[in-house]
């Protein structure tokens, strides 16, 4: 009698129905399809990662009787997992386990045979939750991490998963926004979080960068099964910098499929981004597809009272107190990212220290004015004011200070308007010009500007002539 898989697994059935109940028989087992037989290596095939590992917890001493029963002393056990169950365009897809590096699928782990009292059919080497390197930032936390109308939806979702990974309907989390946001912030946090009060969960940040590098270092060592082993025991991965992978092929390929066999497992995925997964290109639809599946959060450009918190607390927690006035005058001034703001406090904290000077509205002004410069260009604010003050035929000094009518308020807010379009001047500076007024009254300016424009002909005519007139200068 000719021997198949079909054969050898269905006796293999008959030992193990002999060992377990009827009911678990027809739901672990009954699923299981027999694919090849080679000699003393039997391979079957599950239908997720989560029944590999169902059977590895529950049922090894009952294959492991089978097997032998079967095959004898010396049988194996090799099994292929589908990770993708496919569409009418897209085959199913599968992995096989245990490969060794050299890519024999015959070897067990380090080589024992499957009599092993020690050996589990279906295991690589196990991962330490206390010794693994999961690249956090330990000063990452949620404590130090200022909340705002700019990222409450981020920070809550953050929270949600760091008490629960794997299962909320958060998974994956996918945060996004500009540089300097907080998102790696944000994402660090949650691992830092689950680490500190899971000890037993295996952690790992990486970003795209690092994990494509490993990935093509796998491929020209042939080690690709290795690599993916690894990354299959982690129980939060967090992947920075995703929309990297863009036009990756064989990566994007990879990831699809470590990222399939975790969710299906019950791990959780967090994955950073520049910006939403419908504006992501270069990349496989299935992929971006699974991307959808949990929540997508962005983080925004902090708003004043935020980074006025995010300095306070900055200085705060490098021992320093400063002056309201001064944080207020840093959160105007400084219109660009977290990252820019933290490099201004950092050098206002060096220059106070080199000067052995306290920290003051002075000081401020001079470390910020050798940090954040004016482009200078043909035109320029003084220029600006005295253009639009001839145009309108109004007083200069009035429209530069605080007059509140309406003949001195719109000229005001169109040459606020011009100092935004062609200077490099950030809003908080704007308003200096103009009386000291703060960022909040510049941006009503512009949107009162731009309204207007859509609703009365005659003043779009008048900005756009005078427009030309400053653009014949920067020209």
């Amino acid at each position: 009698m000719e021997v198949t898989s079909g054969t050898v697994w269905n006796d293999c059935l008959e030992v193990i129905r002999e060992n377990v109940g009827e009911e678990n028989f027809n739901t672990w087992f009954k699923p299981i399809a027999p694919l090849r037989v080679d000699g003393d290596v039997l391979t079957i095939q599950v239908p997720s990662q989560f029944f590999y590992e169902w059977l590895e917890d529950n049922y090894v001493p009952v294959l492991k009787k089978a097997i032998h029963t079967v095959l004898g002393p010396t049988g194996r056990l090799e099994y292929s997992v589908v990770v993708d169950s496919g569409d009418k365009q897209t085959p199913p897809v599968s992995v096989s386990y245990p490969v060794n590096g050299a890519g024999n699928r015959r070897s067990a782990v380090n080589g024992n045979a499957f009599g092993s009292d020690d050996y589990s059919p279906f295991t690589y080497k196990a991962l330490n939750p206390q010794t693994v390197n999961s690249r956090l930032n330990t000063t990452y936390t949620f404590d130090n991490f200022v909340e705002g109308d700019c990222n409450r939806l981020a920070r809550s979702a953050g929270l949600a998963v760091a008490k629960k990974p794997g299962v909320t309907s958060f998974n994956p989390l996918m945060l996004y926004g500009g540089v300097g946001v907080g998102k790696t912030h944000l994402v660090q946090a949650i691992g830092n979080d689950i680490k500190n009060n899971m000890p037993s969960k295996v952690v790992l940040y990486i970003d795209q960068n690092d994990f494509t590098t490993q990935f093509l270092n796998a491929l020209q060592n042939h080690k690709v099964q290795e690599f993916q082993n690894f990354y299959l025991q982690v129980d939060l991965l967090i992947l920075d910098d995703v929309q990297f992978l863009a036009g990756r092929e064989k990566t994007q390929e990879m990831f699809f499929h470590i990222f399939n066999q975790l969710h299906q497992s019950g791990k959780q995925i967090i994955m950073t981004s520049d910006c939403p997964p419908r504006d992501m290109k270069g990349f496989q639809e299935r992929l971006l597809s699974r991307f959808k599946w949990g929540l997508t959060a962005d983080l925004q450009e902090p708003d004043f009272e935020t980074k006025l918190a995010i300095i306070n607390r900055k200085m705060l927690a490098d021992g320093i107190q400063i002056p309201t006035e001064v944080s207020e005058y840093l959160a105007y001034s400084v219109d660009t990212n977290l990252r820019d703001m933290e490099g201004v406090l950092n050098s206002l904290i060096f220059h106070a220290t080199l000067l052995k000077k306290e920290i003051d509205l002075e000081l401020a002004k001079e470390v910020l004015k050798n940090i954040i410069k004016e482009i200078q260009s043909d035109v320029s604010v003084d220029f600006i004011q005295k253009t639009v003050s001839e145009y309108f035929k109004v007083d200069l000094d009035a429209m530069k200070g605080k007059v509140k009518k309406r003949e001195i308020v719109i000229p005001r807010q169109v040459a606020m308007y011009f100092c935004k379009r062609y200077t490099q001047l950030t809003l908080a500076l704007i308003g200096e010009n103009f009386g000291g007024r703060d960022h909040s009254t510049v941006i009503h300016a512009l949107e009162s500007v731009e309204d207007m424009m859509k609703t009365d002909p005659n003043f779009k005519a008048s900005v756009e002539e005078l427009g030309k007139k400053l653009k014949l200068r920067v020209s």
